[in-house]
């Protein structure tokens, strides 16, 4: 394995990383934002209020996109795989 291609295969493991956690990163960002403008808009300063919502959003996605999310790294893991499987030859 030459430099180009293990510089490749790191681009393509970062991007199926930012693939695979994105959804749910940005479930609980928009989540966090909405419920902060509710407290400070309210005044209502609970700290499970802040925790409970992001981890039911972030579950939600998890069922909604678990089946694309797992069907990404299994492809990217045999492909880690098959490329092993070259430079072993």
């Amino acid at each position: 394995m030459d430099q180009t291609q293990a510089i490749d295969l790191t681009r393509q493991a970062i991007m199926v990383a930012l693939m695979v956690s994105g959804p749910v990163l940005a479930v609980a960002l928009f989540i966090g934002v909405v419920v902060s403008v509710f407290q400070a808009v309210t005044q209502v300063q609970e700290l499970t209020l802040t925790y409970v919502p992001k981890l039911i959003g972030a579950g939600a996605m998890l069922v909604v996109m678990g089946g694309w999310m797992l069907s990404t790294l299994v492809g990217f893991t045999t492909m880690c795989f098959e490329q092993v499987a070259r430079l072993a030859r």
